[in-house]
């Protein structure tokens, strides 16, 4: 793992994420930046992938389970080369490939459409399901959001997980402590996670997610866990990179205007000048 170009390249993430965000005046920035290192560590990393072939056969897939943050997914694919980064100001636009939620019939490089909250871990676990059925040797991957994970589909698809025993399933829980209406904790508590997932038969980690060391560490261990599905708790911090939007609900869908724009964008690029 090359750390600092890792750390480099969530910078751009980031920088993506807004400007983007920006330019639809519509989106949601908050939980896109909390994840915006996973997004990172999977795309330039770890996936077998390859944006000449997206739709190879043998690729490792990722599900984007909480949809909504499709532009932190879209900055990704498009700095890893699935389409031109310039794309990414045209989100939201009528004529635009990418659209506020992903959609896999118009945009290289994303396995499944995704957005309604509380299906992608079903779509998962059956592309890992069909892995094992078909004798190949591709991993799966779903984000989900510690919001999103109050919705019982996810936990009916965990189980199923649990019982076919699929170690070639990875699940990315964004424990930011932030959904729409306020904290986890108050709208409707799912806590304690790791123990959940725990009682589904999965191995469970907890790590901090916006630390590239921790997120390396936690994927190795999950590669070498086998007879069991994995599931990552990864505490990350909503907003992360922006010091405005930090830890703050009122980010989760919220546009940054003109000026807070450009103010987040000087944050990101001293960030970035900091690392080289």
């Amino acid at each position: 793992m090359d750390k600092l170009k890792l750390q480099k390249t969530a910078v751009e993430i980031r920088k993506g994420i807004i400007s983007s965000v920006h330019s639809a005046k519509a989106g949601h920035p908050g939980g896109s930046l909390s994840a915006a290192d996973i997004f990172t560590y999977l795309y330039f990393e770890e996936m077998n992938i390859d944006p000449a072939n997206p739709k190879d056969e043998n690729r490792d897939r990722f599900v984007l389970s909480k949809g909504h943050t499709a532009p932190g997914l879209y900055a990704a694919l498009a700095h890893r080369g699935y389409f031109p980064v310039e794309e990414l100001q045209t989100l939201r636009h009528i004529g635009s490939i990418l659209q506020g939620h992903p959609d896999m019939k118009h945009i290289p490089g994303v396995d499944m459409s995704s957005g309604s909250l509380g299906q992608g871990l079903s779509t998962a676990v059956g592309m890992a399901l069909a892995a094992k059925l078909s004798g190949k040797e591709y991993r799966t991957y779903c984000l989900c959001g510690d919001g999103e994970i109050q919705e019982g589909q996810i936990w009916e698809a965990a189980m199923f997980a649990g019982h076919r025993k699929l170690d070639n399933l990875l699940v990315i829980v964004d424990n930011n402590n932030l959904q729409i209406d306020g904290t986890v904790e108050e709208v409707c508590s799912p806590y304690p996670i790791d123990e959940k997932f725990k009682a589904f038969g999965f191995h469970v980690m907890n790590i901090n997610g916006n630390d590239f060391d921790e997120i390396d560490a936690a994927f190795r261990e999950a590669k070498q866990t086998k007879g069991m599905p994995t599931a990552i708790i990864a505490h990350t911090i909503k907003g992360k990179g922006v010091s405005f939007m930090e830890n703050q609900a009122g980010w989760h869908g919220k546009a940054p205007n003109d000026e807070e724009c450009v103010i987040a964008l000087e944050e990101l690029r001293k960030a970035g000048d900091a690392l080289c």
